[in-house]
């Protein structure tokens, strides 16, 4: 893999970097999908509730992912020199933090408006595979958070991470987290009754980002910042990360058929069993 460059292009001057291009284009791509799960009987929400929610999931994604980055995984650095924490054009972003982000933006969201929580997060759950695919992607742009030095034939060797090759770990995930959770979400939510099941949707996609992310770590670099993890439990930070969702997740499919209930729509006037 040749030189490459953060910045997909400049305007005025101030570089466009493909991560955020790809935060972007992830919240717009959800967007449009969202808007096309809420025109289906039975919805937890109109259309004015969507606009909103945009709003305050972009809020999340980002403070969220920030912040979870700064407390996860390299928060001494930020004791130290507590002003780089707002210098986000300098990377580093935790995908746990941005889901936690997205979760307060959605109970703030459902609380103002009083709306069903869990229905609510079922519909968004089914969006966010656009954001894990692209924000994979442009990892692999970025050539960074590569994966462990191996000698399988598609391996790559990336600028910063050394003369070895190493596997493309980024694209495992983009395929897992985004390809194939997309596939699973939409054949429940299109081809079954999951979205009357309060809760099956989201601990679906808190399954399927669990078991992928605990999976493609075995072959991805752990973080220079937590090897001490690593050496003291055999998992990496993003092992132990998923390790709750994973729990979260196995208990809300299990348990969203016993929340079943007659659905009153919110927008349009047909009742859906």
């Amino acid at each position: 893999m040749g030189e490459h460059s953060e910045v997909a292009f400049s305007v005025f001057g101030l570089p466009i970097r493909w991560y955020a291009l790809a935060y972007l284009a992830g919240i717009f791509l959800g967007y449009w999908y969202l808007l096309k799960l809420i025109d289906q009987p039975g919805a937890p929400m109109a259309r004015r509730h969507a606009d909103d929610m945009i709003f305050y999931a972009m809020l999340g994604i980002i403070l969220g992912g920030r912040l979870g980055y700064v407390l996860f995984y390299n928060l001494e650095s930020y004791l130290q020199s507590p002003a780089a924490i707002f210098r986000l054009w300098d990377g580093g972003m935790s995908l746990h933090g941005g889901v936690l982000g997205v979760l307060l933006a959605i109970w703030y969201v459902t609380r103002k408006e009083k709306l069903n929580f869990l229905r609510f997060c079922d519909y968004i759950a089914c969006t966010i595979p656009f954001g894990l695919f692209l924000g994979r992607l442009a990892n692999f742009v970025n050539g960074e958070l590569w994966g462990r030095v191996t000698d399988v034939p598609w391996a790559i060797i990336f600028p910063r991470g050394g003369p070895d090759p190493r596997h493309p770990s980024q694209l495992y995930e983009a395929g897992l987290e985004g390809i194939v959770m997309m596939a699973v979400l939409a054949f429940f939510f299109w081809r079954t009754d999951a979205r009357y099941k309060p809760g099956f949707l989201v601990g679906m996609a808190s399954i399927l980002y669990g078991l992928s992310r605990f999976t493609v770590e075995y072959f991805r670099e752990p973080d220079v910042q937590r090897m001490n993890v690593v050496e003291a439990t055999g998992l990496s930070m993003g092992q132990w990360l998923t390790v709750p969702m994973l729990v979260i997740g196995v208990w809300l499919v299990a348990t969203a058929k016993s929340r079943r209930q007659r659905i009153e729509p919110v927008a349009g006037t047909d009742s859906v069993a």
